[in-house]
């Protein structure tokens, strides 16, 4: 009697892509894909940057979005309520429909914050199906002066660790942003972790009269640095042949 043995090869796993729609920026970054861990760190500009990705998720994938909801925790207080409004608006969605699909957490301590990335994020993500998480202010509540520097560090170093891994095996995109802190040798290390442990880093500039955008970290596309357009754009500025997409 004759055996065939047949092997079964898994299924490839179905990635989602998420663009920006700034002519400035697509020349050196076409978007994230799922499963991306990113860091933003330089200027407040990174706000804007996260608000306009906040917006352009729940857009359909024929028009660059995720079509999902958003997961947004909030380390530093943050939340743009403005910046989502507008750019709600310059994609010609009811700003109010747009902030409904944005699941928005604070965190006030580290120990609050530590809870929800590792102990609530998940069941967020199965009950919202959501497909972007933004994580603003990240480092702010551990440069605590309560907390000793050996602890922040280990339990940062934990929590990038850990959503590095979430993000690959959810098949998410995490955002995480690194605002402006005073210089100490516990905020540059800490730094340190979170360019190390993402798997996409952007460094934002800005002077008086331009803001720049840089990609720093990438598995496969080039390096380099491009124009972040000023907020003070009209409709048209962010439109593409007539369409957004």
């Amino acid at each position: 009697m004759i055996t065939q043995r047949v092997i079964v090869k898994p299924k490839a796993i179905q990635q989602q892509h998420l663009t920006l729609n700034v002519p400035s920026v697509d020349q050196l970054f076409s978007g994230f894909t799922t499963g991306d861990f990113a860091v933003l760190y330089g200027s407040q500009s990174m706000v804007s940057f996260t608000s306009r990705l906040c917006v352009r998720a729940q857009l359909p994938s024929k028009l660059g979005g995720l079509d999902s909801n958003v997961v947004f925790i909030d380390g530093g207080a943050t939340f743009g309520l403005h910046k989502i409004t507008r750019q709600a608006q310059l994609h010609q969605i009811n700003p109010q429909e747009a902030l409904d699909k944005i699941i928005n957490y604070s965190a006030s301590t580290a120990y609050q914050l530590t809870k929800l990335l590792m102990k609530k994020l998940e069941e967020t993500i199965k009950k919202s199906d959501a497909k972007l998480v933004i994580i603003s202010d990240i480092t702010n509540l551990f440069l605590d002066e309560n907390i000793t520097d050996e602890e922040a560090e280990k339990v940062y170093s934990q929590i990038l660790n850990y959503l590095s891994s979430f993000a690959k095996t959810h098949q998410v995109i995490i955002v995480a942003t690194y605002l402006p802190h005073h210089k100490t040798s516990r905020s540059e290390k800490l730094q340190e972790i979170s360019l190390a442990k993402a798997n996409i880093v952007f460094a934002f500039s800005k002077t008086l009269y331009t803001s720049d955008i840089a990609l720093e970290k990438h598995p496969s596309f080039m390096l380099g640095v491009a124009d972040w357009p000023s907020e003070n754009l009209t409709l048209t500025d962010f439109m593409g042949n007539g369409k957004f997409c």
